[in-house]
Formats: C-alpha cells, structure tokens, sequence
C-alpha cells in the first residue's frame, strides 16, 4: 500500500509540473500598469471606507461658509464681494491640507507591514509609492470639486467661467502632487500616523494664512508684506485667482508649476530611497 501511493504521488506530481510548463507564463506587468494597480487600491480604500472623504467634502464646505460669513462683512464690505476672492484662496487651501494624508497613509502602511508585503512582488519599486500618489489625486479632484460647485451654489460667478475654474483646479492638483512628495518623506521617516498628521499642519498652517489666501497683502505690515509675496502659496492663489478670473497670470502659473516641478524631484529620490531602507 505505501509503494502504490508513492508511485501515485510521484505520477500526479510529473503531471502538474507537465502541465504547468506548457502554459505560457504571463507577461510581466509594466510600470503604468502597475502603478495605476496601486492607485485603484487607493480608491477601492475610499469605496469600503467612505468615512475617509470627509476631509475632503465636510471639511472644505465648513471652511467655505464659515469664512465667508463670519469675515465676509468685516474685510469686504458684503459676503457675496468677499466669496468672489477668497474662494479661489480656499480651494488652494482646502486641497493643499488633503496632502498631508499622503504621509499618513504610507505611514500607515509601513507601521502595520503592508509595505513589507509590497517589497515581495515582482512589480516596479517605486509602483506602490506613485500609485498611492495618484490615488490620492482623485481626493485632491475631489475636495477642489466641492469647493466650486458650494462656490457656484452661493453665488459665485468667475470671469473665467468654467474653463476658468477647471483650468484652476487642474493647476491646483499639480502642484498639490508635487508638494504630496513631501509628506511621504515625513511618512517614511516619523514613527507614527498622528506624528505625520501633526508635523504636516504645522508646515502648512503657517504658510496657508501667512499668504494671500483671506486677505490683500496690501493691507499688511511692510515685513509680513515681503514674506506673504515670495510665499509660494501666495503665488500658486494668485495664479489660480487669474485663471478664474480669464486673464491668467503667466509668471505665476509658470512659478506655481516650477515649484511643484522642483518639490518631486528632490523629494521624490529621497523618498523611494528611504522606501527601500525602511
């Protein structure tokens, strides 16, 4: 009875490996494929998780309304005068603060070995990292969403119409994926997702209301003037404003797209450097 089975194992064993050896093997997946994989796994998080977009959906209609009616009569004059300047200003904001979650994410996936498990397959390196990236690009299109149409609901009315706007929001998701590469260096080198959350707003706080995001830099101090007009949220709202408005700026579009051309590529090599470390 031992010597029957034997001879049986041996005989189903030579089969499967006959047969396996006569399918052809899969083509390797190539580096888009890979990573736009990586990026669906990004939404799929969304789809079984939807509670994730209430930063970028609950978060920008309370900013939307509560700076508008709150400071709208005191700097303006009039609510409606004030949504037609700072809106551009909370669209930048509001999707500049969805970056953060991109460091909170990856370190999330580091903390709980997700990332070991990546760092097993046969794919790209850098695919886990970009697809995440792209992924959350949607949120970014989602929160800039919101913001326009709450914007168009309450009366706001570009010169630019339209195109003005999704021109403006397109610019915004750029640099938005730029400066997100910042925030996987902090996800990659601090130890905690709350540590990341934390670190992240206090870079951009300062920077979001030391700019021209709620009021004219003309009305403040000389000092705090020259900081608020070489900061490049500054910049990056005054190109957005020209574009709703339909008379773009091209030296801010084009300062706004260098610096996001210049956040990924130096945060980029540090960033898929320290992915391989940790």
């Amino acid at each position: 009875m031992t010597a029957t089975s034997a001879a049986s194992g041996t005989t189903d064993t030579v089969a499967v490996r006959r047969a396996i050896a006569s399918t052809p093997r899969p083509p390797r997946p190539g580096r888009l494929a890979t990573a736009l994989t990586f990026g669906w796994r990004g939404i799929l998080k969304i789809k079984h998780v939807p509670e994730q977009l209430l930063d970028v959906t609950l978060t920008p209609v309370m900013f939307v309304l509560m700076f508008t009616y709150l400071f709208g009569g005191a700097i303006a004059g009039s609510t409606g005068a004030y949504l037609q300047y700072v809106l551009p200003g909370i669209l930048v904001m509001s999707v500049l603060f969805t970056t953060v979650y991109s460091g909170v994410t990856l370190n999330t996936d580091l903390t709980k070995g997700v990332v070991d498990r990546f760092r097993s397959l046969p794919v790209w390196r850098p695919a886990p990292l970009l697809g995440a990236l792209l992924g959350d690009s949607v949120r970014y299109v989602i929160a800039g969403t919101v913001i326009l149409v709450l914007g168009f609901v309450l009366g706001w009315r570009p010169d630019g119409g339209l195109p003005g706007a999704l021109a403006a929001l397109g610019l915004v998701v750029v640099f938005s994926f730029g400066l997100s590469w910042v925030f996987t260096v902090m996800g990659l080198l601090l130890r905690a997702p709350n540590a990341v959350l934390n670190a992240g707003f206090t870079v951009l706080f300062p920077l979001t209301f030391l700019s021209n995001v709620f009021v004219d830099p003309a009305t403040l101090p000389g000092p705090l003037r020259a900081f608020v007009e070489v900061n490049p949220i500054s910049v990056l709202v005054t190109a957005t404003r020209s574009l709703v408005d339909g008379a773009p700026d091209g030296t801010a579009v084009a300062v706004s797209l260098a610096v996001a051309a210049a956040l990924a590529a130096v945060f980029l090599p540090i960033t898929t450097r320290l992915y391989r470390s940790r």
